[in-house]
């Protein structure tokens, strides 16, 4: 005897990102206030730490982690404050985890 079957068989790729992906721009005025968030405290982490421009950010009178990180709160905004953001869980593995550009007018 014979036997037979035939399958269709469909093959779908996993959607390709890229990592040249736009970074998101927040305007400050300076003299002003800012919040920014970061996307990863959704998931309960032990701590958030926040870089700006690749270092880690020190906290000062105007510059402030609130929520286990899971805030950056900068008073008095100045010019200098102007650059990327980004934060991640502490000890998570990679170098940086979401991030944002500000942007200072006034």
């Amino acid at each position: 005897g014979e036997d037979s079957r035939s399958f269709h068989v469909s093959i779908q790729a996993p959607p390709s990102i890229t990592s040249t992906r736009e970074i998101p721009i927040i305007t400050a005025v300076a003299g002003g206030q800012l919040l920014l968030e970061c996307p990863e405290a959704a998931e309960p982490h032990p701590s958030i730490e926040w870089h700006r421009e690749g270092s880690a950010l020190q906290e000062d009178a105007r510059r402030q982690v609130l929520a286990q990180g899971r805030f950056l709160q900068l008073r008095a905004v100045a010019a200098a404050d102007g650059g990327e953001y980004s934060c991640r869980a502490t000890g998570a593995p990679g170098d940086t985890g979401p991030r944002v550009r500000v942007q200072v007018h006034g």
